[in-house]
Formats: structure tokens, sequence, C-alpha cells
């Protein structure tokens, strides 16, 4: 299946999904997107940067560095930020790191109204098809 049926397959299956997005966040590279809606690119790219921001942002890598300096770990590269949900006035915005490649992230975005336990859900649930669609 290709990354975009996946995506497609995914976004119908998230309860009230307007938008679901791949993101290699070590790029900020945006690999496939699925709207109900048309937006400008600009808008899009943006999506895709601040998704990067998200998850490797300086701060961010800063804060995981702490955190295994802290522990006694060495910094072998893995993140400890996994997911994030981030609500908006009208949309709830769930990321969800691959587990396979772990610079790859799924975005999801759903109506307010949707119910964020079955939505996010249903993305975990989508993950394994849309990391193998990706390789």
């Amino acid at each position: 299946m290709s990354l975009d049926s996946a995506l497609n397959k995914a976004a119908t299956t998230i309860p009230e999904c307007v938008a679901a997005g791949y993101v290699d966040v070590s790029s900020g590279m945006l690999l496939a997107i699925k709207t109900v809606d048309s937006h400008p690119r600009e808008v899009i790219d943006l999506v895709a940067a601040a998704t990067a921001d998200i998850f490797n942002g300086p701060n961010v890598s800063m804060i995981e560095k702490m955190f295994k300096r802290a522990r006694g770990l060495s910094d072998d590269g893995h993140h400890y930020f996994q997911e994030i949900v981030v609500n908006s006035d009208n949309l709830i915005h769930v990321f969800l790191r691959g587990k396979r490649n772990p610079e790859y992230v799924a975005v999801f975005v759903c109506r307010r109204t949707a119910n964020l336990g079955m939505a996010l859900t249903k993305a975990r649930i989508a993950m394994p098809d849309l990391e193998a669609a990706a390789g």
C-alpha cells in the first residue's frame, strides 16, 4: 500500500479527522498529506516545520539530553517524546512518533468535538500501516 493510501485509510478511521500528514522530522519535510479542505502550500509547509520543531527542536533535544544525563544514560539517539496532543480552540492535533523509524511522525487533526481517547486509539492503530507504507 502506498503512503498516500495508508494515510487516507487512517484519516477515514480516526473520528472527525480533517487532516492527516506524515512528516520526516529530521528534515522537516512533509512526506504525505490528506486534508478535507484546500490550504495554501505555505501553511502546509509550516505544519511540517512546526512538527519537526516540536519533536526535534533545540529545547526539546536539550531536555532529552538532560534527562539522559540525570539518569546516567548514554546519548544513544533515543527520544523520550513519543506522542504529543495539542488542543487548540477548534481542533485536536495528535502527533505520533514512529517506532520503526523515530524520525517519522504522523499528524492527525480532528475537530474539537471528537472523542480524544478514540482519536488517539485509532491513530495508534493506524501507525503500523503508515510505517510499513513509508518503508
